[in-house]
């Protein structure tokens, strides 16, 4: 019964993530930006879970405005924000040599600020709650590198680094942090 937001559901991890943890019986929230593939992902998933678990909310991870309004949404629907999934991840591999300021950026934004704004956004409600789960989905290649990777490692290593910072920060405060690796 806990309330689930969860980002990168579209397929992979997330999709199945989310279909999981509504078949728990969590109520899952997905933040994705409105596209034929999110409207797609949201009709499988509704699909394959017999009860009406899911909501989605349209959202641009990139836009701190936005995740708040965003997060704003799901507060005054259903209360509380449980567990907040940073799951969305993008690459866009290469050599670093060959590598443009846009691949670079782009991996960044995804993988690491989208993590940063809806942790923001998240942290009010759960410190009044006075409970919470932030679960940031991390890889491999953020502690061991990967040729053609390096924004991908930098972004996945950057979370870690985020998930430890604000663990420190709000831990006290009965709000756990995790990277997943």
């Amino acid at each position: 019964n806990k309330v689930v937001a969860i980002t990168g559901t579209t397929s992979g991890t997330g999709f199945v993530c989310a279909r999981e943890l509504a078949k728990k019986g969590a109520t899952v929230i997905l933040l994705n930006r409105k596209s034929e593939r999110s409207q797609n992902a949201l009709k499988q998933l509704k699909e394959s879970v017999p009860v009406e678990k899911f909501d989605a909310i349209d959202c641009d991870l990139q836009n701190l405005e936005s995740v708040r309004n965003a997060v704003d949404s799901i507060t005054s629907k259903y209360d509380v924000i449980d567990v907040l999934v940073n799951n969305a991840g993008i690459t866009r591999d290469t050599l670093l040599m060959r590598m443009t300021e846009e691949q670079w950026d782009a991996v960044i934004n995804v993988n690491l600020k989208s993590a940063f704004n809806l942790t923001k956004a998240v942290q009010r409600p759960m410190l009044k709650a006075r409970s919470g789960s932030i679960i940031n989905m991390s890889s491999v290649v953020g502690v061991k590198g990967n040729a053609g990777q390096s924004n991908y490692a930098a972004s996945k290593a950057g979370l870690i680094g985020f998930t430890k910072s604000i663990a420190a920060e709000l831990g006290s405060r009965n709000i756990r942090c995790n990277a997943i690796a």
